[in-house]
Formats: structure tokens, C-alpha cells, sequence
């Protein structure tokens, strides 16, 4: 298994990891997320894969098959009156394929965002997970991360 940043033959593979990502919000929150429809357009993607803000990291099999990917962006809060200047890797999401769990391909992705991270002097890694998605919870807390913050709501 090796890990690099996702190139425009990507885009197809990808997608198809973005679809059962949104099954699984679907699954856990239709209220929320519809059914069936895609993130990004082929364009948005080639936009973001090549935006140095925003890596994307793929997990490629010996075909060199995507079997998973990690969504990034730099973060900083340049003058701010209440946050401190820091840089950081915000992970907008993580999938590995569903016939591939198990296989510590999540973890990989894992660690590489957090060279990524460390790589160019962030100062934390973060992220956000629906509660709905209590394997993905456990899966971060393995790799040792903590709650920042919640969100709460209360529906109408």
C-alpha cells in the first residue's frame, strides 16, 4: 500500500468512495444528507487536487488503485482578535473502501496526514465527525485524538 497526492485519473475512484461516504451520512442522518448525490463535479475535484491549500491524500493498492483517500485544508486565523495564529491541517474527510476495512489503510491515511502536518510546521491536526458515525469516532480516538469541540443541535 502506498500513499501520495490524488492526480486527475483519481477523480473516478475517488467518487466512488464519496458515494459510499454519503450513504453512510444518509444512512445515519437523512434528515441531513440526501440520498445519492455527489460532493464534488469532476471539476471541483481537479480544483481541489491541485490546490497546494487543499491535499488530498490516496491510499493506492500495487495497481496503483485507489482504496482510499484523505480530504485536507490548511487552516490559519491571520489576525484574529481571539484565536492565536496557528496553522492547521483540518481533515475534511477520510474514507477507505468498505471491501478494504481492516487492513489498517485508514490508519496509514492517519499518519500520513499527521507527517503532512507536522511536515510543514502545523500546529494541530483536526476534524469533525457525525455523531451517527460512532466507528469513525472510535477509529480517531485509536489514533489518539481528542474532542475539541461540539456541535449541538435541537431539531424543530
Amino acid at each position: 500500500m502506498k500513499i501520495r497526492i490524488a492526480e486527475e485519473k483519481d477523480i473516478d475512484r475517488v467518487h466512488g468512495l464519496l458515494t459510499q461516504v454519503g450513504a453512510l451520512h444518509h444512512a445515519g442522518r437523512p434528515d441531513l444528507f440526501r440520498a445519492g448525490e455527489r460532493k464534488y463535479t469532476d471539476e471541483e475535484l481537479r480544483q481541489i487536487f491541485v490546490d497546494a491549500k487543499t491535499p488530498v491524500l490516496v491510499a493506492v493498492d500495487d495497481d496503483d488503485c485507489v482504496v482510499g483517500y484523505a480530504f485536507c485544508m490548511f487552516v490559519q486565523h491571520n489576525d484574529s482578535h481571539i484565536l492565536t495564529d496557528i496553522c492547521t491541517l483540518y481533515v475534511d474527510d477520510i474514507c477507505v473502501d468498505e471491501n478494504m476495512r481492516g487492513r489498517h489503510i485508514g490508519t496509514l491515511l492517519y499518519d500520513a496526514v499527521v507527517e503532512l502536518a507536522r511536515e510543514r510546521r502545523c500546529h494541530n491536526v483536526t476534524l469533525n465527525v457525525w455523531c451517527c458515525n460512532e466507528p469513525a469516532m472510535s477509529f480517531y480516538e485509536k489514533c489518539g485524538m481528542k474532542p475539541q469541540k461540539v456541535g449541538m443541535e435541537m431539531i424543530l
